[in-house]
């Protein structure tokens, strides 16, 4: 399904409908949830992935039928009153999908399985190029504090309960929408919440003009609130498309409705002040602090604050929630510390995003350098952002660029990671396509007082623990 089609989407299909779902590619983290929600609610689950993982042997325990490869046998007896859930990232000569169209099963995007499991409650959605699963979490952290009990699914996991995803009991239900692919104009939110729109996802888009009109028309789905933030134009662009009464601004433009003020670094965390002109709690409407870095997770804050009180609950309970928010993994995860090294996690894989984490890293060290290990994801992303990743890593003190994690693409000639090194400033940059090389690069660069930050959106995240063992080993 292109993004043509998408934009003008069939209603979903309620969940009651759906039979045995089986889903291709269970163990990603977005898929995963939509399936532990299926699983909750007593449905027939089963699915396979490319490879094992501690989600899939977590969906086994909780009763889905799990299979490590794909293949058409792994649909077993299912017909054709059950369903097959995809993702975008599923090629068309996948032997399940295959198989699934012979059977005549239904055959559903993964935004659609998401839609049919939220049917009933107030949706909470969250979309935007950057931020989507630290507001996701927030929101969710805040709601489930206040005592909502939400159903949430979030495309990473909430530490505060060790799950990307829950059903709850509550009326609220709170999802991560994914702009990827367009797929996101499947739901039909209550409430939504835009963090910033920028050019991503090339692969799929021709631009950012249509970028920047598949949120439109998500928002356009939006039965209720739109919360944008001001500070970024393309999402103040999206906004100039809406009814300005169904607008909510935040962040510290002197449009914002909820405007972000006083930020102030204090290690790992950041702290505040969100002021309202008119509003019925008085000017200042909160002074918090938020238990991770940098002055995005300020606006993220700021955005899960929004949302909260604009479904009702009172500032100071939201205030007091958002202070217990812990973080969400793979977003400036601490791995662990070695002779005076920190290491730090990070899932950044865009431009804007490593620019980000790397100010909030230049904020947490005193007096110590940032070494950046950067794995950049996707042929595409890394030939069109080259330049602008260079830039960003230009951030750091010393950089470390592995070769390019594929994930659903071919290898395109010529575009590897050291496009990307090559384009970092000062010649900081090594280029280290074996992995087996970076632990001892690092144990050999790395001083007491830095920080070392491992980036992208692949299996980069595996190095942190091999990292902090080296650092500890290494004067033995």
């Amino acid at each position: 399904m292109g993004i043509k089609e998408l934009l003008a989407p069939a209603e979903p299909v309620p969940a009651i409908r759906l039979g045995r779902v089986h889903f291709i590619g269970i163990g990603g983290a977005g898929m995963s949830g939509v399936a532990r929600i299926m699983l909750a609610r007593g449905i027939s689950v089963s699915g396979s992935d490319a490879m094992p993982s501690a989600l899939l042997d977590d969906l086994h325990a909780e009763g889905a039928r799990v299979h490590v490869g794909h293949a058409s046998d792994n649909l077993g007896s299912l017909g054709a009153g059950d369903t097959l859930v995809y993702t975008s990232a599923i090629r068309p000569d996948n032997p399940e999908l295959a198989e699934a169209t012979r059977r005549g099963m239904r055959v559903m995007h993964r935004a659609a399985a998401l839609a049919s499991v939220m049917t009933g409650r107030r949706v909470i959605a969250v979309a935007g190029t950057h931020g989507k699963t630290t507001t996701t979490s927030m929101i969710t952290t805040v709601l489930r504090e206040c005592g909502a009990d939400p159903g949430y699914v979030i495309g990473g996991v909430l530490n505060e309960t060790g799950l990307g995803a829950e059903d709850g009991a509550g009326l609220d239900f709170v999802a991560e929408a994914d702009e990827s692919d367009g797929s996101f104009v499947l739901l039909s939110p209550d409430v939504a919440v835009i963090t910033n729109v920028e050019a991503d996802h090339l692969d799929n888009y021709p631009s950012l003009a249509e970028i920047q009109d598949a949120f439109t028309a998500f928002a356009g789905r939006v039965s209720g609130m739109v919360l944008t933030c001001a500070d970024d134009p393309g999402a103040e662009a999206v906004a100039a498309c809406l009814d300005p009464a169904r607008v909510r601004r935040y962040g510290q433009s002197r449009h914002s409705d909820y405007r972000l003020g006083q930020v102030r670094s204090h290690g790992m965390a950041v702290s505040f002040a969100i002021t309202a002109d008119h509003s019925p709690f008085g000017e200042l409407l909160a002074q918090m602090t938020v238990h991770v870095p940098g002055h995005h997770n300020a606006l993220n804050a700021t955005a899960a604050f929004a949302a909260a009180v604009e479904l009702g609950f009172a500032p100071p309970r939201v205030t007091t929630a958002i202070a217990g928010y812990r973080g969400a993994r793979r977003r400036m995860e601490f791995k662990g510390e070695a002779d005076g090294v920190r290491v730090l996690d990070s899932y950044a894989h865009h431009p804007t995003e490593l620019a980000a984490d790397l100010r909030a890293a230049r904020g947490i060290v005193a007096g110590g350098r940032v070494i950046a290990v950067f794995q950049p994801h996707l042929f595409s992303r890394t030939r069109i952002f080259a330049a602008e990743f260079g830039a960003a890593l230009g951030l750091a003190d010393e950089v470390v660029v592995l070769d390019v994690y594929a994930a659903r693409e071919d290898p395109e000639p010529g575009v590897t990671g050291k496009l990307v090194a090559d384009a970092v400033p000062g010649g900081r940059a090594r280029f280290l396509p074996d992995q087996a090389r970076i632990a001892p690069v690092i144990a050999a660069i790395a001083a007491p007082g830095d920080m070392v930050l491992t980036m992208g959106a692949g299996d980069v995240t595996l190095l942190g623990p091999e990292l902090v063992e080296a650092l500890r080993r290494r004067h033995e």
